[in-house]
């Protein structure tokens, strides 16, 4: 399909910033930051001529994780105190004014942001990852090796027969190694903004199976004949 795609495509793990206003307090490394978000993900997934609406963050994950509801308070949770390698990220908590903080000025604004473009010129959303090719401590699987990609839909949050075209379209770009729902089944996105328009869980593994940039041109391929096979069936 040629053209604009009618997708909105979401990418929350990209960001490397650590807030000003709590800066001080974080004791990550620049690499342990990179390491808790979604490496590479700016680069895989720069695609925001070629689809409808595309919405990003240059917030760290390690800080603010806009796919975990915001009342998820464990140490893995929406204002995080420990990275997925059980790292502690504050050389002391954050108050609880601080956290309200972080919430109103980077975690709402981006949900409604979500939810303002449902529906505007898009027929499908896609929450986009890159996952560790092996399982970290915390997390789905620690130590196993992960598929290339990983398309979830949150137990229905996208059609059956929509979600058959996505792995086929998957599948004839990357291969094989293609799953549903594992390890991933959908986070808090997908989930949460389902009930607007139909959303998809969309994870690349890290393995350098391919560079970056031909990682970006499978994905652009899938999607493009994922939307193809999807206006068929209407």
């Amino acid at each position: 399909m040629s053209g604009v795609l009618p997708i909105l495509v979401s990418v929350p793990h990209a960001g490397l910033r650590v807030p000003a206003e709590v800066a001080p307090r974080c004791r990550l490394t620049p690499q342990q930051i990179a390491e808790d978000g979604d490496e590479h993900a700016a680069e895989i997934y720069d695609i925001a001529a070629e689809v409808r609406h595309y919405v990003s963050t240059d917030v760290a994950r390690a800080v603010v994780d806009l796919n975990r509801g915001e009342g998820d308070r464990r140490p893995d949770g929406v204002v995080k105190t420990h990275t997925c390698f059980n790292v502690p990220v504050w050389r002391e908590p954050l108050r609880d004014d601080d956290v309200e903080a972080l919430l109103a000025r980077h975690y709402r604004p981006y949900h409604a942001r979500l939810s303002a473009l449902a529906g505007r010129g898009v027929r499908l959303a896609v929450d986009c990852h890159t996952m560790l090719a092996v399982g970290p401590p915390i997390g789905p699987g620690p130590g196993l090796e992960r598929p290339h990609v990983c398309l979830g839909h949150a137990d229905g949050m996208c059609p059956a027969d929509w979600m058959a075209c996505l792995e086929e379209s998957f599948r004839e770009q990357f291969g094989p190694r293609v799953t549903v729902n594992e390890p991933f089944r959908g986070g808090f996105i997908t989930r949460s903004h389902a009930p607007e328009m139909p959303w998809v869980q969309l994870e690349l593994s890290r393995a350098a199976f391919a560079s970056n940039a031909e990682k970006r041109r499978r994905v652009v391929r899938a999607l493009s004949a994922a939307v193809e096979r999807i206006v068929a069936l209407s």
